[in-house]
């Protein structure tokens, strides 16, 4: 006997299941930005290259201060989505954001950022009273609170300052470092993670014009592709340059200093180079810490230079 089968119609098509939407820890995780908690982890411990030894209160004083950037940081970020959620529904990818896709209501926004205001607080006094550094000593922290107060209230709108108070903020992240663990500020190594970082913004502020004009940043109205890409060949110069000079002349790696920075040079402009390929050839750059992390010729770059770099630091403290 045949089976029966259904004519004039078309058996009922089988929908896929709705995504879930995040849930409310993982959107208030996200408000916080843990990826970008890799810039705290890369640039405050460069306060121990001028240590003169590694000992338990410099390296305590170092992860006191990624503690505390990453707090302050992390306030930033909730601070700025807060005040930026109605531009930022008219971003294509940042429209998915918790607070502007109103999966955050404002006032849980505000009371999630006053808790790490009142942490971040209590994490300076404490690390004042029982660490190596004082009170007075985490000023860092102070200017970069206010210098982001008067970035979000309007000079990320003003061409050329709204790049460079960010990258100053990465300045202050290296003298925190510094300053907590009882070490100088280097010229050379400031003035390096100043371009480079720069470097990095300019690249981050391509992307957006180039994907989504100058609607989403009033700021970018100041900027064209070609004038960015002249300030991003110029900042490749001078991180080129300064990078060699911070190394030629560290007390870090002793008498050996000029030729570790020979030997060194090639990696520091290969990754230079590398960057610019992935913003101007490829398009990319929205994400400046996801691009270097994710890319192999970038990270099989990093790894041989920082190996190389760790060698001759450890040849110069045996030799000292």
């Amino acid at each position: 006997m045949a089976t029966p089968t259904l004519t004039g119609r078309e058996a009922p098509a089988v929908r896929p299941p709705a995504s879930r939407p995040p849930s409310r820890l993982a959107d208030l995780t996200a408000l916080v930005r843990p990826g970008q908690w890799t810039k705290n982890l890369v640039v405050v411990p460069l306060g121990l290259l001028g240590a003169p030894r590694l000992d338990g209160g410099a390296l305590g004083g170092a992860l006191a201060a990624i503690a505390v950037f990453t707090l302050a940081s992390a306030l930033i970020y909730l601070v700025n989505d807060i005040g930026d959620r109605d531009r930022d529904r008219r971003h294509p990818e940042k429209r998915h954001r918790p607070i502007a896709a109103g999966r955050i209501g404002v006032g849980t926004a505000v009371s999630f950022a006053a808790a790490l205001a009142a942490l971040l607080a209590a994490t300076v006094g404490l690390t004042a009273l029982t660490g190596t550094a004082g009170l007075a000593d985490w000023w860092p922290v102070a200017a970069y609170l206010a210098l982001n107060a008067a970035y979000s209230k309007g000079l990320k709108h003003v061409p050329l300052l709204d790049v460079f108070i960010v990258a100053l903020g990465f300045v202050l992240r290296l003298a925190q470092g510094c300053l907590a663990t009882g070490n100088p500020v280097p010229s050379w190594l400031a003035l390096c993670v100043f371009s480079l970082c720069l470097l990095l913004i300019l690249g981050k502020r391509r992307h957006e014009m180039a994907v989504g004009g100058v609607l989403h940043r009033p700021a970018l109205r100041g900027y064209t592709l070609g004038f960015l890409d002249q300030l991003l060949a110029f900042t490749a110069v001078l991180t080129a340059v300064s990078y060699v000079l911070q190394v030629q002349g560290s007390p870090a790696f002793g008498t050996h200093g000029p030729l570790i920075a020979v030997l060194t040079a090639p990696f520091a402009l290969f990754g230079l180079a590398r960057y610019l390929q992935l913003i101007v050839v490829d398009a990319g750059g929205g994400n400046p810490s996801r691009a270097l992390f994710s890319d192999r010729m970038t990270v099989s770059n990093a790894l041989l230079w920082s190996a190389l770099l760790a060698g001759a630091w450890l040849l110069g403290r045996l030799g000292s």
